[in-house]
């Protein structure tokens, strides 16, 4: 889920993953010290990944069940900087330094933290998780939406658009557009989908403000989480109230969310990515929707019909296809 997205040195980067989420991968600074190799196998860690970014909409429901959507970002933000936190302090390193890099870093904090996540929190008051985790699988139709509107440095190709169009017709099977769209709450399932828009818009700034900054992955994502909370710190007491009750399993959700939804997340992938590459790494993409509709249809009894798992699968085909690049010749 929604991870957030770093400056990415020359040679340029792969296209952009969404996370909850989402995503958001690069490559290591040239001055970060090559890691160990992790003790636990990159598969595994894989898998974990993938669990703990496709059970992100579920908690995200069990949160909104007690506490504001606002209240529920907030913590999640929280959480995740102070792990991240933590993480600085062990590796001994410090949060970014200079003016233009932290204000290049609020905007961003705001495209792919504040944002997105409160959207997703508000769209699920009305929609199920599972509609919530099939949405933001549309990240790199957006992204590939915004190369055509010539918004990105990656240009279109033939195989790439025909992506776009097939992801498209999986969001259109998803949302029922053959029966009218009966029964879709149309602002929820707007909410969503604006907030995996926000993804490639907030890649596509950082791409070209933050690029070559010199600072470390770890680094630009504490600092981008800490103005992320920041910003909800302001935001939540303006348009909610303190609960009267704290609710524990509603709050146990939004911990886990945060610290590992968000913080522990994050670590994964950054080592994933050090490890065997973004491409790789950023196949994660494609299993969050499909645990995202296990957890919601098996642990909150939302209902499934036939269409929700194929357009699915459309748009997981459509998406792959805006990722791929051509086999070069010879």
């Amino acid at each position: 889920m929604a991870p957030v997205a770093l400056p990415t040195p020359a040679p340029p980067p792969p296209p952009p993953t969404p996370p909850i989420p989402p995503t958001h991968t690069t490559a290591r600074s040239a001055s970060t010290p090559t890691p160990r190799r992790p003790a636990i196998d990159w598969r595994i860690r894989f898998a974990v990944l993938s669990l703990i970014w496709g059970f992100s909409f579920l908690l995200i429901k069990v949160g909104t069940e007690a506490y504001a959507p606002f209240q529920v970002t907030f913590g999640r933000l929280l959480f995740g900087a102070a792990v991240l936190g933590v993480a600085l302090a062990v590796r001994r390193e410090r949060l970014p330094s200079g003016l233009r890099t932290w204000g290049h870093l609020t905007v961003s904090a705001f495209l792919l933290n504040a944002l997105p996540f409160s959207l997703f929190a508000y769209a699920e008051l009305t929609i199920p998780s599972t509609l919530a985790g099939i949405c933001n699988a549309t990240s790199p139709l957006w992204g590939m939406a915004l190369s055509l509107a010539a918004l990105s440095e990656d240009r279109p190709t033939r195989r790439r658009v025909a992506g776009l169009g097939i992801g498209f017709l999986g969001v259109l099977t998803v949302l029922g557009a053959w029966q009218g769209f009966n029964g879709l709450d149309f602002g929820g399932t707007a909410l969503a989908l604006l907030a995996s828009l926000s993804y490639p818009i907030g890649w596509i700034y950082v791409r070209r403000t933050l690029a070559g900054s010199g600072h470390s992955n770890l680094s630009m994502t504490g600092g981008q989480l800490l103005l992320a909370t920041a910003q909800l710190a302001v935001v939540t007491p303006l348009f909610t109230s303190m609960p009267t009750e704290l609710p524990l399993v509603p709050l146990l959700a939004v911990v886990a969310l945060g610290a590992l939804g968000t913080g522990l997340a994050l670590l994964l992938q950054y080592g994933l990515v050090a490890e065997v590459g973004p491409t790789t790494a950023q196949m994660v993409t494609y299993f969050i929707p499909v645990i995202a509709t296990a957890a919601g249809v098996t642990l909150l009894g939302e209902a499934l019909t036939w269409s929700t798992p194929v357009g699915a699968l459309i748009i997981l085909a459509g998406a792959a296809l805006t990722q791929s690049r051509p086999r070069p010749r010879g």
